[in-house]
């Protein structure tokens, strides 16, 4: 185990200075200490693929850049790993986790498979990798490795990153937030907690209908609030829960499926609020529980301050689209929903139960008892 700062000075020393990435628990205290580095420069990104991206811009404008993801992810980032950096010969420092890693620590079950193939997918890709280094004499080799590639071949290079592999560190300040101009959020403070939310929607729930959460704590509090068999805890996919619901409600016309979302899982995939408003299924409510950042994953910021999720919303075809700030006021919202697609969106505060426990069920058993739900109860 190495720390951080380790790392990514070796790398400044080499001319690293642009990151960007989206959060994993394992990246945590890197993310942290390049925010906190003044002469570094973090972009956070909505997903993988975007990363690698602006990586390969800020490569291609003359600075050496690092993109960093989950290997859950990684799939996001095969089309631009094999379209741009390999077709533009551009050169960047690619650091990905090993979740699920076969010989590890137990993990969760939407890592099993990646963490089989991740290293093979780099090397279908033609990219070369070895492990992040976990002890400090490593740090340079592993650096002048990669840059040997990376100026002889001109493309990218990766590290794979272990559990344990970097020393843990939290953020101390803040990260910056930026609003529109004109500012077109209402940033006053969030009173209410993801729990409470969470409870006002089960309550709004009737018997037949399904609520959808998508991956992380959201999935989590649900359970932990009170676990039912018409709702599935959708684990990894981040940002596919509405195109989950949108399947479900169009297999389901005559059952109402509300869809829990989170700000950064949306962000990622925002295009999918414009299918969802151009199918317009009558029987879906889309709920939006945003609290500003990647909690499940470290911590960082998301964008969403400077969001009007509302306004997309409506711009993207949703016939209904309302803020809510209070359970009250969440419990109505969706009760109220009369055959028309619906938004509602929900700041919420960070932060999660103590002792918050995982599901005991497993996602085949989630899937096989909601089947059995849908037959009970159609």
């Amino acid at each position: 185990m190495i720390d951080a700062k380790i790392f990514i000075d070796k790398c400044k020393e080499h001319g690293f200075d642009t990151y960007s990435g989206v959060p994993c628990s394992y990246l945590k205290p890197f993310i942290n200490h390049v925010i906190e580095t003044p002469d570094l420069r973090y972009i956070g990104a909505a997903n993988e693929g975007e990363a690698v991206a602006i990586a390969a811009g800020s490569s291609l404008g003359g600075r050496r850049a690092i993109a960093m993801c989950q290997n859950s992810g990684l799939g996001n980032a095969v089309n631009p790993l094999t379209s741009l950096t390999y077709t533009f010969r551009i050169p960047i420092l690619l650091i990905t986790t090993l979740r699920g890693q076969p010989d590890g620590p137990a993990d969760e079950p939407q890592h099993e498979l990646m963490g089989k193939i991740t290293t093979d997918m780099l090397e279908l890709m033609q990219i070369p990798w070895e492990y992040f280094p976990t002890e400090a004499d490593q740090v340079g080799q592993v650096i002048q490795r990669a840059l040997a590639h990376q100026d002889t071949e001109g493309r990218p290079y990766a590290l794979v990153m272990r559990k344990g592999s970097v020393a843990p560190s939290n953020l101390h300040g803040d990260f910056p937030v930026r609003t529109c101009t004109p500012s077109l959020v209402e940033l006053a403070t969030p009173a209410v907690t993801r729990h409470d939310m969470l409870k006002a929607v089960q309550a709004a729930a009737s018997d037949t209908d399904v609520i959808v959460a998508t991956t992380g704590y959201t999935g989590r509090e649900l359970y932990a609030c009170d676990d039912r068999p018409g709702q599935v805890y959708i684990v990894g996919s981040m940002g596919c829960a509405s195109s989950f619901g949108l399947g479900l409600a169009a297999a389901q016309p005559n059952r109402r499926i509300i869809v829990i979302d989170g700000d950064g899982a949306a962000l990622m995939r925002l295009g999918a609020l414009c299918t969802l408003g151009y199918e317009r299924p009558p029987n879906l409510v889309h709920v939006l529980l945003d609290n500003g950042i990647h909690e499940s994953t470290g911590g960082q910021m998301t964008v969403s301050r400077s969001v009007n999720f509302c306004s997309i919303a409506s711009a993207s075809g949703y016939p209904r689209a309302v803020s809510v700030s209070s359970p009250d006021e969440m419990q109505h919202a969706i009760e109220s929903v009369s055959g028309e697609l619906t938004f509602v969106h929900a700041p919420i505060k960070p932060g999660i139960p103590d002792n918050l426990p995982r599901p005991s069920i497993k996602p085949p058993e989630v899937a096989s008892r909601l089947r059995a739900f849908l037959q009970k109860t159609r």
